[in-house]
């Protein structure tokens, strides 16, 4: 059975993928009262989940103004992906070795799914099922410490992909999970890291795509 989980942990989870999403707009400004309406959580759990996101930069706090969405960073993006390269590596070598057989198979699962989501077109199952890949080889990798580092790099690359989809293709990005997930699937932390390298170059190519325009 899994424990409970914390309300704060719950709407963190909320605002992420609002912010993930574009939901919430970069810039945009970040209203409390409307945020505990539409996750139906307390202020206490909201707030906090808030400050969790002003600590690491998705949200910024302005004198006088309130909080707001960090805006996209261009420029900055480039080393976003660079830091989450050496983390992804870390996080696969690590899954690879100690992820459990469901968790292997969930992995797996999950990575066909993107596949067949992209051979449909269909960002949102998509989307979805990245999401899901990214939790199970999370947990498989039992490195907390990395998984903490690059939670808030995976929400920038997200939403980096939201405002410029139609730059991308969903169809190559689905073949650098699978080769990841198989990587992980195997045992083989070798396979594992180069898949992680192999969808970082697939994300630094769509990013110097926008950023050369």
């Amino acid at each position: 059975m899994q424990p409970k989980r914390r309300a704060a942990d719950v709407a963190y989870d909320a605002i992420e993928a609002m912010i993930s999403t574009l939901q919430l707009q970069p810039g945009s400004p970040v209203v409390e009262a409307n945020i505990t309406d539409s996750t139906g959580l307390g202020r206490t759990p909201v707030r906090e989940a808030l400050l969790r996101m002003v600590s690491i930069g998705l949200i910024v706090q302005l004198p006088r103004r309130g909080l707001q969405v960090s805006n996209i960073d261009l420029a900055d993006h480039l080393d976003v992906i660079q830091t989450r390269r050496a983390l992804e590596r870390l996080i696969a070598s690590c899954a690879a070795r100690r992820a459990t057989a469901p968790q292997r198979a969930a992995i797996l699962h999950c990575a066909k799914a993107m596949v067949q989501a992209a051979e449909r077109g269909d960002l949102d199952d998509y989307m979805l099922a990245d999401h899901q890949l990214d939790i199970v080889v999370h947990q498989a990798s039992q490195n907390h410490s990395a998984v903490k580092c690059v939670a808030p790099l995976i929400v920038q690359c997200r939403r980096f992909w939201y405002a410029y989809q139609h730059e991308g293709d969903v169809t190559e990005g689905a073949r650098a999970h699978m080769h990841l997930a198989q990587g992980i699937a195997t045992g083989s932390e070798d396979h594992a890291v180069a898949g992680a390298h192999q969808l970082m170059d697939y994300l630094e190519r769509f990013a110097r795509r926008i950023i050369d325009q």
